[in-house]
């Protein structure tokens, strides 16, 4: 995907894992307990969404709901920001797709169904194991792994799209699981399935070594070092192509497991060659849709550049709607790097106002709609 949106900055689950805890230290807060606790709720999303896809520059691609921060987190029962922005969507017929962990996405069966039969819609519940004692640690405030299944098995007996999304994986916490995952979700109704290995980009990495000298002294030094053989040496390579799989041995070995998986809980399916990180059960395409049936909603815009993000001001009414906007690469990172230059290259193009260059520069950037008007709930 080239677009996404996180209704929420910070996730309540809790888990040590998550890739997505360095994003808080760009609002001065720690990516340890302020992560799960400290959290902004970006309460106009729906209508900014709605306006954005009223203008006339939007080119209609699948949008992401959830490539940093679940978007039915346990405070998503209150905002109901991830439902009006489906709401959105299902009015315009925009394709989305969405991940989570939380069996909330069962509320909104209501939406995606009709979204579904239009071939609008894919969600993909993330399981990485199926030990609830294991879960409970990693994973604090997540729905438990039984549940998700539950999750997948009603979401396919709706007719809803739905796949098993095996991250992360973790050597001696969970790549064992693998399999056994695969096998239960295959039976639960998934029809398609990926895998991701840990990432441990930033802070991340001491705030993991912490939490497995806490629950698993004895195991330690042992994840560690297989993180490494994966990771080229260190704990962390984001390099593109190799930071959602991992290199040498120890990847190739996840790699097969993965394969291996769909083989048993599919046989009749063949493992494709295209590459171990998503793999599906059966092909499943999305439709592009192009109709959307709304009018512009505001004139104007200021547009302005920092080094997280693209900030916008809209004037609408006299009142100016503030939102800001975060940069994904395909695979639902934070992109910091490609993003910058794409955002350099777009605040240059507003500075010096070509309006071609800033529609190429800045396409991807603007289309990103990680948008805000934040409220901060401590």
């Amino acid at each position: 995907f080239t677009q996404s949106i996180n209704p929420y900055r910070g996730c309540e689950h809790g888990c040590i894992y998550c890739y997505a805890r360095p994003s808080h230290a760009y609002v001065n807060l720690s990516p340890g307990v302020d992560f799960e606790t400290r959290l902004f709720a970006k309460i106009n999303a729906a209508e900014l969404l709605r306006d954005e896809l009223a203008r006339p520059s939007y080119r209609c691609e699948l949008i992401a709901l959830g490539a940093n921060t679940d978007p039915y987190q346990p405070i998503e029962r209150e905002y109901k920001i991830t439902r009006s922005i489906l709401e959105v969507l299902a009015a315009c017929d925009h394709p989305v797709g969405i991940v989570t962990k939380n069996a909330l996405v069962e509320r909104d069966i209501d939406l995606l169904a009709p979204m579904a039969r239009k071939n609008l819609v894919n969600v993909y519940i993330s399981i990485n194991n199926r030990d609830h004692d294991l879960a409970r640690r990693l994973e604090p405030r997540c729905s438990a792994p039984t549940r998700r299944l539950q999750t997948i098995q009603r979401l396919a007996d709706a007719g809803i799209p739905v796949g098993v999304l095996v991250a992360p994986v973790i050597p001696f916490l969970t790549d064992h699981e693998i399999e056994p995952v695969l096998e239960a979700a295959a039976a639960a109704g998934a029809s398609s399935a990926g895998y991701v290995l840990m990432r441990l980009p930033y802070e991340l990495k001491d705030l993991f070594r912490d939490w497995l000298d806490t629950h698993y002294p004895l195991k330690a030094e042992h994840v560690m070092s297989r993180v490494q053989q994966m990771r080229g040496g260190r704990d962390n390579d984001a390099a593109f192509g190799a930071r959602m799989r991992g290199r040498g041995r120890a990847g190739l070995t996840a790699a097969a497991a993965f394969r291996h998986g769909l083989q048993t809980a599919r046989p009749e399916q063949r493992a494709t060659r295209r590459g171990p990180r998503c793999i599906a059960f059966q092909a499943a395409a999305t439709r592009r849709a192009t109709r959307v049936i709304l009018a512009p909603a505001f004139s104007g815009s200021r547009r302005s550049w920092n080094n997280t993000g693209a900030a916008y001001s809209f004037s609408k009414g006299g009142q100016h709607v503030s939102a800001t906007t975060q940069i994904s690469d395909e695979h639902g990172g934070s992109g910091r790097r490609r993003g910058s230059c794409r955002l350099r290259d777009h605040a240059k193009h507003v500075k010096h106002g070509n309006p071609a260059r800033l529609q190429r520069a800045g396409d991807r950037s603007a289309r990103a709609l990680a948008c805000a008007r934040v409220c901060r709930l401590d």
